[in-house]
């Protein structure tokens, strides 16, 4: 099946989503929530975050939801994080990617704190900050035709504060720098080895793989589950809360930097990022041949100081 089964809908227009679709079972008693932007892989921008989290308040507060799916549109990709569409219209300033950030940690703090199971039905692809939140789930059942991917590296980014923190805790100190720094696809296989996921089934057994667990989970004491999963959490918790300010903090300096620009054009012109020229550019700042400011930016083709034009920095090494 391309979708979940269609949950009834939360007082169409009520709660004026736009980027998901929302909607409870009152029989089963699953709330499920789909990120719906199969146009660019549903990948989450600000206002995705906004929504989801506003999804997570009303299913955590709301008596009659027992279980809370996450899920995908189409049979693409469930997630593939960050839109860099809009990443790319940001890092002119670093309150930009600061806000942006704030509404990704307080939707990640909805969904660990809902205070009821949680299982990502990965449906597709799961890419960067995809794999963060199929991590924050409890449980997750993955199609066999999927891969889990993290590219931050290549794309001028760091999972700082979900997958590297949270990597290690499930697959081991290894295995998580492999998938972080070497931004290889995990397939299903592997990932279910390694513990990335719970369960991996055919695309045609998804739903029912998923509904199973729901009603599994369904059938457990509210109270004790909710303290169960309070306590499961207690590692995750500590080193999120422990490192994810401060990688707001640097994600949102790193946002206007060389790297970043570079990197973020470099997907969408479909080719790679000048790594050499990066690199030289780190140990030799650029400087205005006309007034002498120093410490230019690579992407900018005039000088702040006087206006001068500026050569292109990466013209030199292709």
């Amino acid at each position: 099946m391309a979708e979940p089964s269609a949950p009834l809908p939360v007082e169409p227009g009520a709660l004026g989503f736009e980027r998901i679709v929302y909607g409870k079972d009152a029989v089963t008693g699953v709330a499920t929530v789909l990120i719906d932007r199969p146009e660019v892989l549903n990948a989450f921008d600000f206002q995705t975050l906004r929504e989801l989290g506003r999804a997570f308040e009303d299913a955590s507060w709301d008596d009659a939801v027992a279980v809370i799916v996450v899920t995908g549109a189409g049979e693409r990709a469930f997630c593939t994080g960050a839109d860099l569409d809009e990443q790319a219209k940001m890092g002119a300033v670093s309150g930009q990617y600061w806000r942006w950030m704030g509404a990704f940690i307080e939707m990640h703090d909805r969904l660990r704190n809902i205070g009821k199971p949680t299982i990502a039905r990965i449906n597709g692809v799961c890419v960067g900050g995809g794999n963060e939140l199929q991590m924050a789930c409890d449980l997750s059942v993955m199609v066999d035709e999927a891969y889990i991917r993290h590219v931050g590296p290549e794309h001028g980014s760091v999972p700082a504060g979900g997958a590297t923190q949270w990597l290690p805790l499930l697959v081991g100190d290894r295995r998580a720098r492999e998938i972080v720094m070497l931004c290889e696809p995990i397939r299903p296989a592997q990932a279910l080895e390694w513990g990335l996921v719970s369960r991996v089934v055919p695309r045609g057994d998804l739903d029912d793989a998923v509904a199973m667990m729901a009603a599994s989970l369904r059938a457990k004491l509210p109270e004790a589950l909710r303290y169960t999963k309070t306590q499961l959490n207690w590692w995750r918790d500590m080193v999120w809360a422990q490192t994810v300010t401060h990688a707001r903090e640097w994600l949102a300096l790193h946002s206007t930097s060389d790297e970043t620009h570079e990197a973020v054009a470099a997907f969408h012109e479909k080719r790679a990022p000048r790594y050499e020229a990066l690199r030289g550019l780190a140990g030799a700042p650029r400087t205005c041949s006309d007034c002498g400011a120093t410490g230019l930016p690579a992407s900018h083709g005039f000088c702040g100081a006087c206006g001068a034009a500026l050569p292109d920095a990466f013209e030199a090494i292709p």
